[in-house]
């Protein structure tokens, strides 16, 4: 079976979050089991320079505003992966974040830069661009990919089956109504129902209408997601796919997230042998200027800094959590009243406080290892990896019971003496009680308690 998967972002060549990690690992898993799997992606600065072994397939051109549009095959460095590459200049050659300018907002053309994604990959399951390949399966991630199922059932002439992931249904790739005239999709009858959103064009709905079959990345998630509460408008629509809807809960790459392997880390541990662990934390309180205390409880947020992600609520229980002899360190980026709050707990506790904002992959990594309680009070979450992360490298995920978390997190210990790792309600005086009381009950060091 020969299956395309489309997506904006891969890991480590471009990522803004747990999207890219499964766009990099599911092929790959779906390859090593003997399927014949193919990734479509954009031409970012990132992808086109990380890629090995690029050789022209077609050119085209002028399309969605781009005078010159060429499809590249190549390789993934380090898995061998084979992905497509469109090399458009005009629309993707900007660096940094593949959705926002420098300014922090959208692109003005994103309609037209993800319109081109979804085309392409219809054009590529018509067998029109790449003579020797040509997809039985296109699997689209998330809005950026979300045209390919709809331009795929504008031909009648394709048996190609498509396949669509929500990762994050919050994101509906919402456009002025007017702008379907960029992308060479009709806008009446049926088709206005399927792409038309109150007054928008969604090409998150388009994807939901058009989909043979539309996967969550969560069992619970997927049910969410039919609530007018986690619905975001699309759970009517939701509920009459409920048949073709599954819930798929997401994994860990174990070649990259493995502590007894991992490259990043000061030593390598595994769960019966956890010496190395208490080695990591005192290398990462070293490495973050905080006291070398291997029984004070470091806490971590590895994250987008949003309110959807509850970081309002790691602000509130800071002053607590630092009451109770407690360290933590952010690696993240997102809103910016959010950024300001933990650069200014970072200005006031430089010894017990550390933010950095950005990515930094080995930086992860480490965090990863060295802390002792992994933060993800999210108000909701459709899978989230960060706590099958923590779980994998002996960190206590401390995680609101929504979505994935729900399904990959559970309130037990081998005594029943920590305090459930789980919150229900995403109150600030309930995130900072359990916050505290985890920092209190932590086992400082007991290799017992951790396995």
């Amino acid at each position: 079976m020969r299956v395309l998967h489309v997506a904006a972002e891969i890991y480590p060549l471009v990522k803004t979050g747990g999207l890219a990690d499964v766009v990099a690992a599911l092929p790959a898993a779906l390859a090593a089991r003997g399927l014949d799997v193919r990734v479509l992606l954009p031409g970012m600065p990132a992808i086109l320079s990380g890629v090995v072994e690029a050789r022209r397939i077609i050119r085209l051109g002028p399309v969605f505003g781009a005078a010159v549009v060429t499809l590249r095959l190549a390789r993934l460095p380090d898995s061998g992966l084979l992905v497509y590459v469109i090399d458009a200049p005009f629309l993707y050659r900007r660096d940094g974040n593949p959705y926002l300018g420098p300014d922090g907002r959208d692109w003005r053309d994103n309609h037209r830069r993800y319109a081109l994604l979804g085309w392409i990959a219809a054009h590529l399951a018509g067998g029109e661009l790449d003579r020797n390949w040509r997809p039985d399966v296109v699997h689209a991630h998330d809005w950026h990919a979300g045209l390919a199922p709809a331009y795929i059932a504008q031909n009648p002439a394709l048996n190609t089956a498509t396949v669509f992931t929500i990762h994050n249904l919050a994101f509906r790739g919402l456009f002025p109504l007017d702008h379907h005239n960029d992308l060479g999709l009709m806008i009446s009858g049926a088709d206005q129902s399927a792409l038309e959103f109150h007054g928008h064009l969604s090409f998150m709905k388009a994807a939901l209408f058009h989909a043979a079959r539309i996967n969550a990345v969560s069992p619970t998630y997927a049910r969410e997601i039919c609530t007018p509460e986690f619905g975001w408008g699309l759970d009517g629509l939701l509920r009459d796919r409920g048949g073709n809807l599954s819930g798929i809960l997401n994994g860990v790459d174990y070649s990259v997230w493995d502590p007894g392997s991992d490259r990043a880390l000061a030593h390598n541990y595994t769960a019966e042998k956890l010496r190395g662990k208490r080695i990591c934390k005192l290398k990462l309180q070293a490495e973050l200027g905080f006291a070398l205390r291997s029984k004070a409880p470091l806490l971590a947020v590895v994250s987008r800094l949003t309110s959807q992600k509850g970081m309002d609520l790691v602000l509130g229980a800071l002053p607590d959590l630092l009451a109770a002899g407690g360290q933590l360190v952010v690696i993240g980026s997102g809103e910016s009243e959010i950024e300001s709050g933990f650069r200014a707990a970072a200005r006031a506790h430089p010894g017990s406080v550390s933010v950095y904002l950005g990515f930094d992959d080995a930086l992860s990594h480490r965090i990863m290892a060295g802390a002792d309680i992994l933060l993800v009070p999210s108000r909701f979450e459709p899978c989230g990896l960060t706590q099958l992360y923590a779980l994998r490298y002996g960190t206590i995920p401390l995680v609101r019971r929504v979505g994935g978390l729900a399904d990959t997190v559970i309130d037990a210990t081998p005594d029943r003496s920590m305090p459930r790792p789980t919150i229900s309600e995403p109150g600030r005086r309930t995130a900072s009680s359990l916050t505290t009381r985890a920092a209190a009950s932590f086992p400082g060091g007991s290799a017992t308690r951790w396995r």
